[in-house]
């Protein structure tokens, strides 16, 4: 089988599908591999990295669209070049196809099949091929750097012949993959951390990373499903910001991280809130692409609210282009082993992964 591979086309994005080593390991496992010129320099991988293990670099992405069996992107194609793809072809993405139904017509409409990384099982065994964790690991670390830069004070308790410097407060929404590495990440450089969840049972892990868990009783409108929030009530919200509230007003940096999939971000810390911290305080808000758990955060735009710092970049592990195509390129190897061999796709439509992830099979919408 032929896999292609295509520049990313998204705003802001430097992330490459295939790193040159997982290219190799691909090729030598009996698959061929193309690459539309130019689609690994943002994350550091020339074009003779990828000719120097075997791969056919190509001008035009309309040739890889054309030819390939197997299209491989972070981010999806567009409509339009979805429709460059040949009949019974496959594209392997992130896809988020309940909040991008065009994406799940175009490919239905090109007679293609569709697997969505981001809709993989929570299960143990998918998670070598689990994008959506080692992405937000990477944005977990980087959301706190990006904090840490924007506030004018250092985070760990210094102690100087002029006097001590009292150790930064970090608050944390959330303790999902982002969260915990964020925790953890603060904890290193010093900071004191404070975290709160509506999952209970992550309180134990907070605790382990040296974190202080803010407990908040839940209700029955909590439902969660393969360790993922999937709905909560207005309700229960209300009565997280009353409680955190006083801990956002002392806090220097501000790490939201709350999402439910197919849903807009719940709203967490409202406009009050940042009025009530601290000049210079700091908000980076993980959620800015699905509305935000930030009242006044913006999307893809770092702004002074109330005297607060409101970081507002939604893709975060774009800005660790390295290290995030290389753990992108080992799940999407793991994921294609899985579902196929050189000679072509199994097709085990029942079985749990592939049930999970196949958005379209053959121009047909699958059931979720």
């Amino acid at each position: 089988m032929l896999l292609g591979i295509l520049s990313e086309t998204k705003e802001k994005e430097c992330r490459v599908a295939l790193t040159p080593d997982v290219c190799s390991q691909l090729i030598a496992s009996g698959f061929s591999v193309m690459i539309e010129r130019g689609a690994g320099l943002r994350s550091y991988y020339s074009d003779e990295h990828y000719t120097s293990v075997g791969v056919e670099v190509v001008a035009e992405a309309s040739s890889v669209y054309g030819k390939a069996d197997v299209v491989l992107k972070v981010n999806a194609p567009n409509p339009s070049e979805i429709a460059l793809m040949r009949k019974g072809s496959v594209l392997i993405s992130f896809m988020w196809a309940a909040t991008h139904p065009e994406l799940v017509q175009a490919c239905q409409n090109q007679g293609i099949s569709a697997f969505s990384v981001d809709a993989i099982p929570r299960i143990s065994r998918a998670q070598k091929m689990d994008a959506l964790s080692s992405q937000a690991n990477l944005a977990g670390y980087k959301s706190v750097l990006l904090g840490a830069n924007s506030l004018g004070k250092i985070f760990p308790l210094l102690m100087t012949a002029a006097g001590t410097i009292k150790p930064a407060k970090v608050v944390i929404f959330g303790a999902g993959v982002a969260g915990l590495q964020a925790i953890a990440t603060a904890k290193r450089l010093g900071a004191i951390v404070e975290v709160t969840d509506i999952r209970p049972e992550t309180k134990e892990q907070v605790e382990s990373l040296g974190g202080k868990f803010i407990q908040v009783k839940g209700d029955d409108s909590i439902r969660i499903e393969g360790g993922y929030v999937k709905g909560v009530s207005e309700e229960f919200l209300k009565n997280q910001q009353e409680l955190v509230a006083k801990h956002v007003a002392e806090a220097d940096l501000v790490i939201t991280t709350a999402l439910i999939p197919g849903k807009k971000a719940p709203m967490l810390v409202t406009e009050d809130m940042v009025k009530s911290m601290r000049l210079g305080s700091v908000i980076v808000d993980m959620a800015v692409e699905q509305g935000g758990n930030c009242a006044v955060s913006e999307l893809n735009k770092t702004v002074v609210k109330h005297g607060v710092t409101v970081i507002g970049e939604s893709n975060l592990p774009s800005l660790l282009p390295l290290n995030a195509s290389d753990l992108y390129a080992k799940n999407i190897q793991t994921f294609l082993l899985h579902l196929a061999s050189k000679d072509g796709f199994r097709w085990e439509l029942d079985e749990e992964i592939t049930k999970g992830s196949l958005i379209v099979h053959n121009g047909s919408p699958m059931q979720s």
